[in-house]
């Protein structure tokens, strides 16, 4: 077993080995990086909606793989991670676009499309050990933080992050392994796990999710700099300004 695991952290199936890391590597990157030529002064929209939420059905009905196949065997707690992962996701939607609504008087498409996202992610550390109106729960909150986050918390910090990683799955991942600590509580329709203590519980997810921020964090930017010091990590002004389907790979995703 490794350090946390030692100390019990419950990850079901790598909320914080997969998505706070994943969250934390781009936002150092996105630092690191810098932001591109005009975000801020000109609209940078998802080019194809469809296509986006295409991608995130897809993502859905893989994601009962990914939770589900993490029991590794096919058990009631294989069936309850499942149902967790559907009623989390849909909680989380429907929690994105209710607060986008109230915040801008319009809910989206997109919005939608991340709120499932933030649900899955929110969820996947807790999956196989909480009980169906936990993960309802669970959901809708890790909905309402994602949105704060790749609103509010973004223009806040200023940095530019297109595709949201952090905001989705790193923001989404923290809310899920702590809400684990709390909703594995039989109590509460947990499964419970051998002298649970939620005070405990709660501080070793804590733990987890500063371990990963901070091994995370501090590997990924010691790999960015030294690429950037080496091969460099952005492409030249004009071929940015051009397109980098034009100038990196000699193609176009759409002609006249």
């Amino acid at each position: 077993g490794g350090l946390l695991f030692e100390k019990g952290d419950l990850d079901f199936a790598g909320g914080t080995v997969v998505h706070i890391n994943s969250g934390i590597a781009a936002l150092v990157g996105a630092l690191v990086l810098g932001k591109r030529i005009g975000y801020g002064r000109d609209a940078m929209p998802p080019h194809n909606l469809p296509f986006t939420m295409i991608g995130a059905a897809l993502l859905w009905v893989g994601w009962f793989g990914f939770n589900a196949g993490s029991n590794l065997e096919a058990t009631g707690i294989a069936v309850l991670a499942l149902l967790n992962t559907i009623l989390a996701t849909a909680a989380a939607a429907l929690a994105w676009m209710l607060v986008e609504t109230l915040v801008t008087k319009k809910p989206s498409m997109l919005g939608i499309a991340s709120g499932a996202i933030a649900g899955l992610v929110a969820v996947t550390p807790a999956a196989g050990l909480i009980g169906p109106m936990g993960s309802i729960i669970l959901g809708a909150i890790g909905g309402i933080a994602c949105f704060f986050a790749v609103t509010s918390l973004k223009k806040a910090l200023g940095y530019d992050e297109s595709l949201d990683v952090f905001g989705i799955h790193g923001v989404g991942g923290i809310v899920g392994a702590i809400g684990t600590g709390i909703f594995v509580s039989p109590a509460l329709g947990g499964v419970g796990v051998d002298g649970y203590d939620m005070g405990s519980q709660v501080t070793t997810q804590t733990l987890g999710v500063l371990v990963a921020i901070g091994w995370s964090g501090t590997v990924s930017f010691v790999l960015f700099k030294l690429i950037d010091l080496t091969i460099g990590l952005r492409v030249k002004e004009e071929d940015e300004r051009e397109g980098l389907d034009t100038t990196s790979h000699g193609e176009r995703a759409y002609t006249n």
